[in-house]
């Protein structure tokens, strides 16, 4: 059996990126990152913080230097912040260096996800339902076109969803099921 690549896991904020990354990085015994908080750990300073003092466009470079470094270790689990895949040098790091993972969930399951937390500037305004659609309309094309594999989270369990991220990763990486998914490319 092949080793599994790094996993990295992607998709908009209240999919379960970091609570499903804990569990995966546990069940694989690898090292988990969660991109936002090393990057809030390595400025010691919140996101909203840093959205404050240096706007979007500066904590996206920042975003973008945290996830060059951690898509060049080794047998990590990350999961990245819900913006990641904005922009392009992210997404070809994500996917030539592992395993991309879309942790799909509905705007409703987000809103219930995110109620209570303060810690999301993008949220902190009255129409939190508008914004969450209209930042599924922009990034859900890029999360589709950066991934190898797609997972619903809504009314799921973490467990289960966890079971069918290894069982489809497993799948990738299976020279039998590679042989097969291309046989059946060829015959179409």
């Amino acid at each position: 059996m092949q080793e599994l690549p790094n996993i990295f896991l992607i998709g908009p904020m209240g999919a379960g990126k970091s609570t499903i990354g804990r569990l995966l990085a546990a069940e694989l015994s690898r090292s988990f990152f969660d991109s936002d908080h090393a990057i809030q750990d390595r400025c010691g300073a919140d996101i909203p913080w840093i959205f404050d003092v240096e706007g979007e466009p500066g904590f996206r470079q920042r975003e973008s230097q945290m996830i060059d470094e951690l898509t060049q270790l080794s047998g990590v689990v990350v999961a990245t912040g819900g913006g990641a895949v904005l922009r392009e040098e992210n997404r070809r790091a994500l996917r030539e260096r592992g395993a991309v993972v879309y942790l799909l969930t509905t705007v409703d399951q987000q809103l219930k996800r995110t109620a209570k937390d303060r810690n999301r500037p993008l949220l902190q305004c009255d129409n939190r339902e508008q914004v969450l659609n209209d930042m599924f309309a922009t990034r859900d094309p890029l999360y589709r076109a950066t991934s190898d594999i797609t997972v619903r989270t809504d009314r799921r369990s973490p467990r289960a969803v966890v079971n069918e991220i290894l069982r489809r990763v497993h799948r990738m990486v299976d020279p039998l099921e590679i042989a097969r998914a291309q046989s059946k490319k060829v015959s179409q």
